[in-house]
């Protein structure tokens, strides 16, 4: 019976994925210009949050960015320069309320009021919930949703000023469906998709409709952290495809952006966990560690 259902879900995913590349085949949607336009992108440093970075810099964008470390967001600006971007670059710990606000000050008076923000950076720490440490979970949760909240609470005063800004969420697959041994990252990502749709409908609220947000939800990503991700249905993202969505879906004012896309309705149709809990041939599921050169289902991965 599993399989029948599978194989129904395979199909339906299938049907909409044709359907959804036909439609934007003959209706394509209007991409907005970013020349010229200060962008702060957290965790800059790899990963997604690097090649965000140059896909910012081909567009000419004035870049400001975040990493605790140095060297790493040194040598995304390098090659971003190289790309002809002016760029700014900020040595800051996402988990300290104090360091984002001084941060953020510092921004404001070097740079000038920021006009896209793209909340990268994260934290994970994979293993079963007894054997999770306290500070671990503290960490996690300090990165991938507090920071977002005390990011915003800092630039969202001058957006409102201007009723105009673009602030983007960097969720995951798993703020939709769920995995073992990935409790506190997956409780986090749920908290980061309720802060975007909850700051989108009070945005909406007030009026604002010249500040657009966006989140980005992608499946597992190749950068080399974890290993063993299980499923069936979902491939195995590199992180350059990740990054070409993210920025597309920033160009045209797309909300949620499911990588791949037809995720959206693959979530829909399961109606269930995400991700299996078993192998496909039976077996448990082992546990995801961090392994260089293996997988992550993070976005980005940052570890303190």
């Amino acid at each position: 019976m599993n399989l029948i259902l599978e194989f129904l879900l395979l199909v339906g995913v299938i049907i909409y994925s044709y359907l959804e590349s036909l439609v934007k085949l003959f209706i394509p949607r209007r991409r907005k210009s970013v020349t010229g336009q200060t962008v702060l992108i957290t965790g800059a440093g790899h990963g997604i949050g690097r090649l965000t970075a140059y896909e910012f810099a081909k567009q000419k964008s004035r870049l400001v960015l975040w990493d605790i470390n140095k060297r790493g967001v040194e040598e995304t600006a390098d090659k971003c320069r190289k790309l002809g971007a002016v760029v700014h670059v900020f040595v800051v710990d996402c988990s300290n309320r104090a360091e984002i606000y001084n941060s953020v000050d510092q921004v404001k008076r070097e740079v000038g009021d920021v006009e896209i923000v793209v909340n990268n950076a994260g934290a994970i720490y994979p293993a079963d919930l007894l054997s999770a440490k306290d500070e671990e979970i503290t960490k996690t949760f300090e990165v991938n949703i507090l920071g977002h909240f005390w990011i915003i609470k800092a630039l969202l005063p001058s957006m409102l000023r201007r009723n105009s800004g673009h602030i983007v969420t960097v969720a995951s697959v798993c703020g939709h469906g769920v995995i073992p041994y990935l409790i506190p990252y997956c409780s986090s990502k749920f908290a980061a998709v309720g802060f975007h749709r909850a700051l989108t409908a009070e945005l909406d609220t007030l009026g604002k409709t010249g500040i657009k947000t966006s989140c980005l939800c992608p499946v597992f990503v190749n950068t080399g952290f974890t290993k063993n991700p299980s499923t069936r249905l979902w491939p195995v993202l590199e992180p350059e495809e990740v990054a070409r969505s993210l920025i597309n879906g920033i160009l045209t004012n797309k909300k949620m952006i499911f990588v791949p896309s037809y995720i959206n309705i693959s979530l829909i149709l399961e109606k269930g966990p995400g991700f299996s809990s078993k192998h496909p041939h039976g077996g448990s599921q082992q546990p995801v560690t961090p392994i260089p050169g293996d997988l992550t289902p993070s976005s980005d991965f940052l570890k303190h």
